[in-house]
């Protein structure tokens, strides 16, 4: 497929018979969702939900045909809104984009003004997609955890599924922050590539006895668990007193079989993490941490780059969880 100067190329989510599947097109910016602003995609990224919702194996787009990708950062070609002018560097993630909204998996992504967030400085284009939904939803978990009482002196922290984007990324900002970190991965293979982004410990899925008494052996002050399921069971249990989880995932099932046992006796925290609506004010709060203090600092470790043609392949390996680290989508 080849576009011309008036198109451009996208990737569109479509439902044709039942069946939901994108591909590749030739669309222009009047065919896009309305917006106040025109942003000239340099890269978007592949997320766990983007795979979910271009495959249909999770109910996620709300209307078809769509553009695909929650995520996307670029340079304002036109904006009819004071807040943001032509040539300046932005990101978006999250909203409606590619659920209700054209996505960013194409050239030129259209949006609300709301939505636009401006690049921070020491953060580049393709850093902030290689963070991504992914790593925002890491940062803003340790955010969360320490608002609600976690620090270095704590005590240890724990990563579930510690190899995807979420995990590759928390691991590496709590790092960044100071903190005991071990990864808790199902790929025996990657130990060494997890200690490599500061893990001091990698725990094997495999061979975990979890227990099934109400309350384990304390051992964690902090987790992010982007797995749900069982896992985010266990963590209830293995908690320390006064300890908190930041839950953003459900690759390991959406039900949670556990007891207030953990809650009433140990102070436990279970703390949601939604990265789609979070405000502004505490997205543009994570973003600077991201370019600062929380800024990971193995990007180009954990990921690859593609293009919008290797999607569907891409997409595969996240649903089959053979995901490493982070797929960037070159877009300009």
């Amino acid at each position: 497929m080849t576009a011309t100067v008036d198109t451009f190329r996208a990737y569109r989510v479509f439902e044709e018979n039942g069946v939901v599947q994108g591909r590749v097109v030739a669309t222009s910016v009047d065919e896009l969702s309305a917006g106040d602003v025109v942003i000239k995609a340099a890269y978007s990224s592949v997320n766990y939900k983007d795979a979910l919702a271009a495959t249909g194996a999770g109910k996620i787009v709300r209307r078809f045909p769509i553009v695909g990708g929650i995520d996307v950062s670029g340079v304002v070609m036109s904006s009819s809104d004071a807040r943001f002018k032509a040539g300046d560097e932005v990101l978006a993630t999250g909203y409606d984009l590619a659920v209700s909204h054209d996505g960013g998996y194409a050239a030129y992504v259209r949006v609300p003004v709301e939505w636009v967030v401006p690049l921070p400085p020491r953060l580049s284009l393709f850093e902030a997609m290689a963070i991504g939904t992914a790593g925002f939803t890491a940062a803003l978990s340790i955010v969360e955890m320490e608002r609600n009482g976690l620090t270095r002196a704590s005590g240890p922290v724990i990563v579930t599924g510690a190899t995807g984007g979420v995990g590759t990324m928390a691991i590496q900002c709590f790092t960044a922050r100071g903190y005991e970190v071990t990864a808790l991965t199902g790929k025996d293979r990657e130990h060494d590539f997890l200690r490599s982004l500061g893990a001091i410990a990698v725990l094997s899925r495999n061979g975990l006895q979890m227990g099934t008494r109400p309350l384990e052996k304390a051992m964690w002050a902090g987790a992010v668990d982007a797995v749900g399921g069982e896992t985010l069971a266990w963590l209830t249990r293995t908690m320390m007193y006064g300890g908190c989880i930041a839950s953003s995932g459900l690759t390991g099932g959406t039900e949670l079989h556990t007891t207030v046992l953990p809650f009433i006796l140990r102070g436990v925290r279970l703390l949601g993490i939604d990265s789609a609506m979070c405000p502004m004010p505490i997205r543009q709060t994570v973003w600077q941490r991201l370019a600062d203090d929380l800024k990971p600092r193995h990007l180009s470790a954990i990921a690859r780059e593609i293009t919008l043609d290797d999607l569907p392949q891409a997409f595969a390996t996240l649903l089959k969880g053979e995901a490493r680290g982070r797929f960037v989508v070159k877009l300009s």
